[in-house]
């Protein structure tokens, strides 16, 4: 009987020790497993109305991770912002005015897409603004809800993107938008914005919308993300520099729109 119980202690022990050689060394994270299986996180940030003086001017070209700066035409410092950006190893692209929904249209700026215009016209101020700005690559609509849901006009500006070699993202400021859809029939490479990063213009607003891009990776692989130079403007560069620090120690890589559009090409 003793050694019966002898050997039945010997196997609950066994059993015990490869139970415990059998758990992990450290806690397992469910989220950077799926992650791992999802492929790499990447984020895009967009900073617009760069051309005026605009206040984070200089705090956003001195970040520590490059972004994609979208500077308007035709604007007092629109040459120098586009040249210190380029130096400063960041991607330019031309952050054009377009017709919104609501407004006048004088608030658009100069050289502005509208409804209205032939599509000689707007081929016309789309040439001429991508002359305005060096070193653009790119282009994003500023405002633009009304332009962005008209495809007559956005198969013009697009028209134009690809003969100059330029991508096009849109900064979704309508649901409805069919930018998408026009730059797939067109052949011009393209993103959509998912977050607006400060609306509101307070550090906890700011930090609040980089807490949703944390969502959206849940769910995504890429996150787009647009913030502005002007009334905040050193307020986003504050958070944004902060929140791409310990966003990189969380594997979440910041990459420029070019890099990424480049990267999923395909091969010929």
């Amino acid at each position: 009987m003793k050694d019966v119980n002898k050997r039945l202690s010997c196997r609950i022990a066994l059993s015990l020790i490869v139970a415990f050689l059998s758990l992990p060394l450290f806690p397992v994270d469910v989220q950077s497993l799926s992650d791992r299986q999802h492929g790499e996180k990447t984020a895009m940030i967009i900073i617009d109305d760069f051309g005026n003086n605009a206040k984070g001017t200089t705090e956003i070209m001195e970040l520590p991770y490059k972004v994609t700066v979208a500077v308007m035409p035709f604007m007092p410092s629109t040459e120098r912002d586009a040249k210190r950006a380029h130096a400063a190893g960041h991607d330019v692209i031309v952050h054009m005015p377009m017709e919104a929904l609501s407004g006048k249209k004088h608030w658009l700026g100069p050289g502005a897409i509208t409804t209205d215009l032939s599509d000689a016209e707007i081929q016309k101020r789309v040439h001429a603004a991508i002359d305005n700005v060096p070193h653009a690559i790119g282009m994003n609509n500023h405002m633009g809800s009304k332009a962005t849901v008209d495809e007559r006009v956005m198969r013009n500006v697009l028209k134009v993107c690809k003969e100059r070699g330029l991508f096009f993202v849109d900064s979704h400021t309508n649901f409805r938008s069919i930018v998408g859809k026009i730059a797939n029939e067109v052949q011009v490479p393209s993103l959509e914005n998912h977050i607006f990063l400060d609306d509101v213009h307070t550090k906890a607003a700011v930090h609040k919308q980089f807490m949703l891009m944390r969502e959206h990776f849940r769910r995504h692989d890429v996150c787009i993300a647009i913030g502005h130079v002007g009334a905040g403007g050193r307020i986003t560069a504050e958070v944004l520099k902060d929140q791409m620090v310990k966003m990189n120690q969380e594997n979440i890589q910041f990459k420029k729109v070019a890099s990424v559009l480049k990267s999923n090409a395909p091969r010929k």
